[in-house]
């Protein structure tokens, strides 16, 4: 069944080209109201123009849809405020968040200054964290809601150069992972979306044939799908290039060594079995890994 999203209201944050304008698009085309935030800096985060945000409106108004632009910085709270009023005094509600704004300050960690990683911290966590509180009670009163992190698998899975980046990519992961529970209740599903793809951000970290396979476009559908009524929750998809998977935070089953002075010994010597993957579990909360411990615990104390 198509997925149709007439009557919903979307923000996309990062908006004004690549990966977010692509979003911006297909959400527009297939019926959303669509908020283009873009604060309109170069990949740095350096500077700022409303141009970028509004030729995406433009574009939009072109093929029939209805859109406005909007030049927050996700960084400030009280601009993004701003933002969510916007579009709830123009259409009423917010259905839909793709927190998507980013930016890059690569360099080996020793390398690194501490400001660029707080730089990048503060875009991508703190700019989600201020977006997703500004339309949480609108969420929560609507008993509706759609929020979509954007993660990476530098952060999921590390990459060379991008410490700032990946550990900031794994926390929004975390803040999906404790939002889609909270939300639940409330209709609210929150998940992350990896892509690849070759955007401004991408230039010059792949050779361009690679660039070249990774349109932008093709990572949009996996967006759709959580921004859907019938979108998962609590998922990690993986896009890119038109493929797509799921990423797990497992739980391996472990082992029980008690609390000897020479335990220490002991689990240096027995890391491949708690390394072994077989039985392996996706926790549902947190609190998962502690029963599983508790649980070995007692089952060796013979209760």
């Amino acid at each position: 069944m198509a997925i149709d999203l007439k009557g919903r209201v979307a923000i996309v944050t990062g908006a004004g080209g690549g990966l977010g304008k692509q979003h911006a698009l297909l959400l527009a085309a297939r019926g959303a109201k669509v908020v283009v935030n873009d604060l309109g800096g170069d990949v740095h985060g350096e500077g700022g123009s409303p141009s970028a945000a509004m030729k995406v409106v433009e574009e939009i108004r072109a093929a029939g849809g209805e859109a406005m632009a909007n030049g927050a910085s996700v960084t400030d709270f009280e601009a993004v405020q701003k933002m969510v009023q916007q579009a709830m005094d123009t259409w009423g509600r917010v259905d839909i968040l793709v927190n998507n704004a980013g930016i890059l300050r690569d360099k080996s960690f020793a390398k690194m200054t501490l400001d660029d990683f707080k730089l990048v911290m503060d875009v991508h966590v703190m700019g989600a964290v201020h977006c997703t509180k500004a339309v949480w009670p609108i969420m929560q009163a609507q008993n509706y809601g759609r929020v979509i992190m954007t993660t990476s698998s530098s952060g999921l899975y590390g990459n060379f150069g991008q410490a700032n980046y990946g550990a900031a990519k794994m926390a929004l992961a975390g803040l999906m992972q404790t939002l889609s529970i909270e939300g639940e209740k409330y209709g609210i599903r929150v998940n992350c979306l990896a892509p690849t793809a070759a955007t401004r951000m991408t230039e010059g970290l792949m050779p361009q044939a690679v660039l070249d396979a990774l349109e932008p476009s093709a990572v949009s559908p996996a967006m759709l799908v959580m921004a859907s009524e019938d979108a998962p929750n609590r998922t990690i998809i993986c896009a890119g290039a038109g493929s797509f998977e799921v990423a797990h935070i497992t739980l391996t089953q472990g082992i029980h060594l008690g609390t000897g002075a020479d335990v220490p010994e002991r689990l240096a010597a027995a890391m491949a079995q708690v390394r072994d993957r077989a039985g392996e579990t996706v926790p549902m909360v947190g609190s998962e890994q502690g029963t599983l411990e508790v649980g070995k615990a007692m089952k060796a104390h013979g209760h």
